[in-house]
């Protein structure tokens, strides 16, 4: 089959709806169309019943019950309300008094943990903000080391959507439990790719979104703990009491069918996806590395899931970089952050210099890659690099043993 330009290497920022999703939702736009909150006539019932069905795929995908998944309109709405419903519930004090609890984050966090966790600041919680190493991998001991007696939340994200590095996040909700702590995941670029297991992993909070799993946008999903310890939320949607009364408003049902279907489709394909898309990776980085000097995979070397590469070319200017392949869709950084000219802050904050952070691509595979899409990558990166260095005086400079970093330039 030809290779059909342009390719897709951005599933990290969003998926294709699989087709199976969008025939499972087709029904609840025309004939089962009423609202699941009118519980007295046979189209309420009707929508009713693909909401909770959808609850039970979404709950048995992470090892849940199903009255303890909360829908929401994506993973940015599961934060806002896991944040700062946990911090103003358990709080030490009340509003606009200091001191009103400790909360432990990480700078690397996406900006839908990171802003949240600053508007509690301003409300009078402090936070600690753990700074990962290189790798990026946040551990169990910088939390403990972190953890103070009027800690209340812990909020670290099980994979950093930039570099795709994994958290110690089974042990970090460990130590949570032992302290009395709750903890709370942002699992977005892990769910529906990793097996999860809500009890076996001491998860209290959770997020993730249905568009990163093949699923309709606008819709998402928070885990929320019943038992040991029960969990609860101070609403920030009001009105109506809708979900257990921590979000309230008209469900989207066909969005949240959508995102059922899609959960019991990762379930059902995780094992096989998660092998094939781990290779598709690995012959990337490997021909990259192989084919160009002066290259380097951000992330931990082993902890990094199957389907994001995150790759630093020296000596290139990232924009360019991103033009001369305007063939593949791909990005510099998170999807929220792509409209900045500012390199990335993950790269920054791990110590990776202003022109490396500049330089580097996520390119991020999904379901419906194929190998020729692999290989036309590489290739195509390969030759952008190549003709790239050819216009850069810095890469002559490289090229003639010159340490570039050394040298004192002046300024007129």
């Amino acid at each position: 089959m030809a290779l059909k330009l342009p390719i897709y290497m951005d599933n990290a920022a969003t998926t294709r709806t699989d087709p199976r999703v969008v025939e499972a939702m087709l029904p609840y736009f025309t004939e089962k169309f009423g609202n699941a909150a009118s519980r007295n006539h046979v189209f309420g019932w009707d929508a009713e019943d693909g909401v909770e069905t959808a609850r039970e795929q979404a709950a048995a995908l992470v090892g849940a019950s199903s009255k303890e998944i909360i829908w929401t309109s994506g993973s940015t709405e599961s934060n806002n309300l896991a944040i700062k419903g946990a911090a103003r519930m358990y709080a030490k004090g009340p509003e606009g008094t200091k001191n009103r609890g400790h909360i432990i984050t990480c700078v690397i966090e996406h900006k839908a943990v990171l802003d949240p966790c600053k508007r509690l600041e301003r409300e009078g919680f402090d936070v600690t903000w753990i700074s990962p190493p290189a790798d990026g991998v946040v551990t169990r001991q910088m939390i403990a080391d972190a953890i103070r007696p009027d800690t209340i939340l812990v909020s670290i994200m099980w994979v950093n959507n930039e570099i795709g590095t994994i958290n110690e996040v089974p042990e970090i909700g460990k130590l949570c439990h032992e302290k009395g702590i709750i903890f709370h995941t942002d699992a977005t670029q892990w769910v529906g790719k990793m097996p999860t297991d809500v009890e076996r992993d001491c998860i209290d909070l959770m997020s993730w979104s249905s568009h990163k799993i093949y699923g309709p946008k606008g819709v998402g999903a928070l885990y929320v703990r019943r038992r040991n310890p029960r969990v609860r939320l101070e609403a920030i949607i009001d009105g109506g009491g809708h979900e257990r009364g921590m979000r309230s408003g008209t469900l989207n049902v066909t969005g949240v069918v959508g995102f059922g279907k899609a959960c019991e489709l990762c379930r059902e394909g995780m094992d096989a996806d998660r092998e094939r898309l781990y290779s598709l990776k690995q012959k990337l980085e490997r021909e990259l590395l192989s084919r160009l000097e002066v290259v380097q995979v951000n992330g931990h070397a082993d902890r990094r899931v199957p389907h994001i590469a995150n790759i630093s070319f020296g000596y290139v200017e990232g924009e360019s970089l991103l033009m001369g392949i305007k063939d593949i869709a791909c990005s510099s950084g998170s999807a929220c952050t792509s409209a900045s000219l500012e390199p990335s802050y993950v790269l920054k904050n791990l110590g990776i210099g202003d022109e490396l952070a500049h330089s580097s691509l996520r390119l991020s595979i999904g379901r419906w890659t194929t190998e020729a899409e692999i290989d036309y990558a590489i290739q195509a990166i390969e030759k952008s690099v190549q003709h790239l260095r050819t216009l850069s005086p810095l890469w002559d400079l490289f090229k003639e043993g010159i340490d570039v970093s050394k040298i004192e330039w002046q300024s007129h």
